[in-house]
This record gives C-alpha cells, sequence and structure tokens, in this order.
C-alpha cells in the first residue's frame, strides 16, 4: 500500500511539473510573439503644395528631379520616350524616342547617366544625362518596372517582391532584400525614389506609395494618395487615364513631384 502510494504520488509530482513547465513555455512563446510581431507601416501625411500641367498623352514610368527639371521616361510600344519636361508647363523641351518595338519602363540618374530599363525586352538603355546622347545598351535577364540608386548601386523592381542591387557598369545583381509589411511579402513594387536612406515605391495598380527601408526590406511608411487625381482640377478622360505612377524628389525644396500614367497633373506634395 505504502509503494502504492509514493508511486502515485511520484506519477502526481511529474505529471503536475510538466505541466506547469508546458504553461510556463507556452506563456513566453506568447510573449515572444508578442514582442516580435511586426508592426503595421505608419502612415505618411503629406501636403499638396501645387499641381502642374503633365502631358495626357505620356504613360509615365520613371520620374526625376535634376538641374531644375523633370526627366520622364514613358512606356507603351510604339510610343516610349525619355523626356526633359518643363515643370511648370508640361512642354517637352528634348525628347528622345526608343525603339518602336520596345516598352521603356523606370528611369534613374546615376555619375551622368541616365539608365532607362524596358519592361519585356530585357534592354538597358543608357545615355548622358546631359545631352540624352545614348552611349550603352546594356542586358537586364529579368522584367524591368522600376530603377533608382543608393549612390553607388542601382536598385531595380521587376514586379516581384524584391528589391535588387544592381552593379551600373556590368548590371549584374550584387544583392536583393524581399519587402515585406506585417502581413508577409509586398510585391508589384513599381516606380521607385531613394529619399535620405530610404526607397519610395509605388504599389502597382494601386493608390499608395510606400516607404522601404533598404537593409532590411521591410516597409516602414504607407502613403495613402486616394483621390489625388480628382484634386488637380484639370479635365481628363477616365478612358485613358491610367495608375498613379512617378516619384521625384527636389532635395532642395523637400519636395516629391508625383503623377500617374497619362494623368493630367504632376502634383507638388510635401511630407509632414
Amino acid at each position: 500500500m505504502k509503494r502504492f502510494y509514493l508511486a502515485s504520488l511520484a506519477t502526481f509530482i511529474i505529471v503536475f511539473g510538466c505541466k506547469c513547465k508546458n504553461e510556463s513555455n507556452d506563456e513566453n512563446n506568447d510573449a515572444n510573439n508578442t514582442t516580435t510581431a511586426t508592426p503595421p507601416p505608419a502612415t505618411i501625411n503629406y501636403n499638396i503644395v501645387n499641381a502642374f500641367p503633365h502631358d495626357t498623352s505620356s504613360y509615365t514610368q520613371g520620374l526625376i528631379w535634376a538641374d531644375n527639371t523633370l526627366i520622364e521616361g514613358t512606356g507603351l510600344v510604339g510610343e516610349s520616350k525619355l523626356l526633359k519636361v518643363d515643370l511648370k508647363t508640361g512642354k517637352a523641351q528634348k525628347a528622345q524616342p526608343i525603339d518602336p518595338t520596345v516598352f521603356g519602363e523606370g528611369i534613374t540618374i546615376l555619375n551622368g547617366k541616365i539608365y532607362q530599363l524596358t519592361w519585356q525586352d530585357h534592354k538597358v538603355y543608357v545615355y548622358d544625362a546631359a545631352t540624352f546622347k545614348k552611349l550603352d545598351e546594356l542586358s537586364w535577364d529579368r522584367e524591368g518596372w522600376g530603377i533608382t540608386h543608393n549612390g553607388k548601386d542601382l536598385i531595380i523592381s521587376t514586379g516581384d517582391s524584391n528589391l535588387y542591387f544592381v552593379d551600373p557598369e556590368t548590371f549584374k545583381i550584387k544583392s536583393q532584400v524581399g519587402v515585406t509589411d506585417n502581413n508577409g511579402p509586398v510585391a508589384s513594387l513599381n516606380e521607385l525614389e531613394y529619399v535620405d536612406g530610404m526607397v519610395y515605391a509605388n504599389l502597382y495598380t494601386s493608390d499608395y506609395i510606400v516607404r522601404i527601408d533598404p537593409a532590411s526590406g521591410r516597409i516602414v511608411g504607407k502613403m495613402d494618395l486616394s483621390g489625388l487625381l480628382n484634386k488637380s482640377g484639370k479635365p481628363y478622360n477616365p478612358e485613358t487615364t491610367d495608375v498613379l505612377n512617378g516619384i521625384a524628389y527636389d532635395s532642395t525644396k523637400k519636395s516629391f513631384y508625383i503623377t500617374g500614367k497619362k494623368w493630367p497633373a504632376v502634383f507638388e506634395v510635401k511630407l509632414n
């Protein structure tokens, strides 16, 4: 009888001890999950400072502010161009058409050269930034969507959820980072702009621009531009006007210039 009592007591102690240990582990796991959960991106607030005219025939793929003027890359087969645009009038001061069989994409300027991606043609056109003279044609084995740079590497989006860091001379990928928010990977990264250590990206077919930490790939901010098109006060054809796309940054004024494909306006925006 004593043997049975001692055995039962031992069993009780083991079971109770295991239960307490498991409950303690569960509590610790819950605490860890709570503390490591990724917060949603912060809301980026903004003010519209001005609205300038934009050529509604321009299917905007890339936008840069350089030397007090807009440089714009446009798309669509047979319509793709590289443009130097007067902000106040929306008129092209210089135009460089590209191969009429090619669909132009994003642009950026690095070390005095303009790099212009193409969508599915695996070509990258390189121009002299001052003259628009074509200097080179490079190969890119993926789709081309958006492009910017961090002063050293080109940063490219391809429609997936990655940013690719690319050597500007060889166009070889040096590294890549997956872009995520609190819900997981975020794809359809389109036009890109690098500002103060962060990458800003249009999310294709949406009214959002996101701010990405390029070191981690985390989306740390999100700007909702719903209704922006209708604030231009300019007429447009809803059947031909397309989505938000185009981000340029004026570091002197601390202003963003934002537009869309075939939009009637370029908006000057300041972040709060």
